[in-house]
């Protein structure tokens, strides 16, 4: 629809270009600066805390601006202001880029939010003032009570109850029905309107019934915050880890001092922090950084934006995947999938039929069947273009073609049909007019009847088709062990057969956005990690819940805020590679997480004995670089320690080759090769480093 089109292209214009597309909500200015205002605020102790390792990092910048200040506030030491200065810097510098880059990721959550009330009050309404005069305002300064009219291919604004007009609505965007609902005053079912649904035949006069922020849509926003996701098993276990190995290094390092004094060794504190920080797994922490953005940069290949590098590792931890029926597994419209005539009627008479009475259809599904008809032979008769249209109407239910030689043509609602030439023809339905419609239902489709001259020739079957592909992937991912799970706000019938077609493992139907959120919450509550797809409003607190959200770009900007992956050709069958690009990555954070343990403990076994070989001579025999002195071992080490984060990078970047093996095949892969060579590398690295250190002292 056109009012849709133009509010995707002006939510586009806002945002960061990927690949000539621009999209919303990106890493704009505001956000930088947000997320700098954030970062000076979690240097607080309360904070910092919840992060070990950088929680010692944060300690050993305070021990070290102290000795910045008075170098000898812990005893003698050769240590001067300005080294101990630079070491302060360098270790605040540290806890910021740890502290910056959390508070960019709190930061995407807080921009969702914030997108999503910059949708809603893109919504321009029509208001009917007392006089009947009528001006156009923004949706946020629409009130309860006030009268609005949507015409045809207009967007409602606000939440509102029909008082007049008949017209069918496009919900699709906010329940996930792919069916038009027609509305009208007077029933209790279908005389309410919802903001961000689109008129799409007639006009409405709606008189609003929420004030501003107790709508739909403000609903969707206060569920998409306060949404939370959940750590992968793979990150407690990390973080286990990391915690374990600092506190070890820790307590190493501060026994060091008490043994130095007893051994009458000179050592700064200073280089026993610094000793610290190349020991503790900081490493780590700056390696899995780069295997983030070698995600990302592998989905960009795939033509997906993804907000961060941890969904797309969390992608090759999902066990469930929720996935959104329209415009996710299907087309999102309702296409004409059959031609089924009534008795005395041939296949090709019923085609041309629905051709001409669908000729002047502008409808997504009115086009649909010209399309096809067309591609089964339809030709449009000589003299059409003198031909008188009926468009389709909420009220008359039908739409079709007055002919230049009289003959008038049909095609709709059975009933409207049945109806239209009973009255004007004075004909009823064939016999068996009423078992095709039926099994057409049965199926889950929608049956169009079509008639020329008052003779009812046959049913047209109107169904949302499979987008091409869906199927083989779903049973890709089956045999990847990930459960698949379709959700609709479909009936059962629909749904039960669009999940027969589609090979999922099982459906959910008639589902509002509450019930999507708390099937996502259901499966997380089991242990599972939960990756949803979908493309409408009603998937946004869903899609902000799961684990990995994956929102196709054809979908509304609230699913694509909501989401933490924006599939920008809007092609679910990505699925696969998506999880393929997760367990990647798994792989390759195994492979440098076990290089980077092997270097902190080939570092620790080597400097140790060069530290104290003067104290204890017979240290010498364990001294295998025959390091030059303590303070050459240490720098050697932190320059090391720098030098091989950037050395690691584009191995993290380019990441491990994905392949399928047992876990023991790879924990044997990662040991002999990542575990050696974190091993043998710090040994030679830094033997070089101390020969230079040596040589220019």
């Amino acid at each position: 629809m056109a009012p849709r089109t133009e509010k995707i292209a002006k939510s586009q214009a806002l945002g960061a270009t990927f690949r000539g597309v621009r999209v919303r909500g990106g890493y704009t200015p505001e956000l930088f600066f947000g997320a700098l205002k954030d970062s000076l605020l979690k240097f607080d102790p309360r904070v910092q805390i919840r992060n070990p390792v950088m929680f010692v990092v944060w300690l050993g910048t305070l021990v070290t601006l102290s000795l910045a200040i008075q170098p000898d506030l812990f005893g003698p030491s050769s240590a001067s202001h300005l080294y101990n200065g630079i070491v302060t810097a360098v270790l605040a510098l540290t806890v910021w880029f740890a502290n910056y880059a959390e508070a960019l990721a709190e930061g995407r959550g807080k921009a969702k939010a914030t997108a999503l009330r910059q949708t809603r009050s893109d919504l321009v309404g029509v208001r009917v003032l007392e006089d009947g005069s009528r001006e156009k305002v923004s949706a946020t300064e629409l009130r309860r009570g006030d009268l609005i009219r949507v015409e045809k291919d207009d967007v409602v604004p606000a939440d509102g109850d029909v008082v007049e007009g008949v017209a069918y609505v496009n919900e699709a965007a906010i329940t996930g029905e792919s069916a038009p609902v027609l509305k009208e005053p007077g029933t209790d079912m279908f005389s309410s309107v919802t903001a961000g649904t689109t008129v799409i035949s007639d006009w409405l006069k709606v008189r609003v019934s929420t004030d501003p922020g107790g709508s739909f849509l403000d609903r969707i926003i206060h569920l998409v915050e306060g949404a939370k996701r959940q750590k992968t098993p793979n990150e407690i276990a990390l973080t286990v880890l990391l915690s374990v190995l600092t506190l070890i290094f820790v307590i190493v390092v501060a026994a060091m001092a008490p043994v130095a004094t007893y051994l009458q060794a000179q050592i700064n504190v200073a280089d026993l922090i610094a000793l610290l920080v190349a020991l503790i797994p900081t490493t780590i922490a700056a390696l899995l950084s780069a295997i983030g953005i070698a995600g990302m940069d592998r989905t960009m290949r795939f033509n997906v934006l993804a907000m961060s590098g941890k969904a797309v590792e969390t992608a090759g931890d999902v066990q469930t995947l929720l996935l959104d029926k329209t415009g996710t597994i299907t087309t999102g419209n309702r296409e004409a999938s059959d031609f089924l005539p009534s008795s005395g009627h041939q296949p090709s008479e019923l085609v041309q039929a629905a051709f001409l009475a669908s000729y002047f259809d502008t409808t997504p599904e009115g086009r649909s069947v010209v399309a096809v008809c067309a591609s089964r032979g339809a030709l449009p008769p000589a003299g059409l273009d003198q031909a008188r249209g009926l468009e389709f109407s909420a009220v008359t239910r039908m739409s079709g073609t007055d002919l230049a030689d009289g003959s008038i043509v049909r095609k709709g609602a059975v009933s409207a049909v049945l109806r239209h030439v009973a009255e004007r023809f004075g004909t009823s339905a064939p016999p068996d007019l009423q078992a095709i419609a039926d099994g057409v239902g049965k199926k889950g489709a929608t049956p169009l009847a079509v008639s020329v001259n008052g003779d009812v020739v046959g049913i047209v079957a109107l169904a949302d088709k499979l987008k091409p592909g869906i199927r083989e992937r779903i049973l890709e991912l089956r045999k990847m062990a990930v459960r698949t799970i379709m959700i609709t706000g479909d009936n059962p019938v629909t749904a039960r057969t669009i999940a027969a077609e589609a090979g999922v493992d099982d459906f959910v139907a008639e589902v509002t956005p509450e019930e999507k959120l708390q099937v996502v919450r259901r499966e997380q509550s089991q242990g599972r990690l939960v990756a949803m797809t979908g493309d409408g409003t009603n998937d946004a607190p869903a899609l902000a819940q799961a684990d990995v959200g994956l929102a196709m770009n054809s979908g509304t900007m609230a699913a694509k805020e909501a989401a933490n992956l924006v599939d920008l050709d809007s092609d679910p069958t990505k699925l696969t590679d998506l999880v393929a690009i997760g367990r990647q990555m798994l792989m390759t954070r195994g492979a440098l997480t076990t290089f980077s343990i092997a270097n902190d403990v080939a570092k620790y076994f080597a400097i140790i004995p060069a530290m104290f070989i003067l104290a204890l001579p017979g240290l010498a025999a364990l001294n295998v670089m025959n390091l030059a002195t303590p303070r050459s071992a240490v720098l050697s080490a932190l320059i090391f320690n720098a030098l091989i984060i950037p050395l690691l990078i584009p191995l993290a970047l380019r990441g491990v080759r994905f392949r399928v093996q047992t876990a023991e095949s790879l924990f044997h892969r990662n040991l002999w090769i990542y575990g050696v060579g974190g091993l043998v590398a710090p040994f030679v690295g830094i033997k070089l480093i101390d020969l230079l250190i040596a040589s220019l002292v």
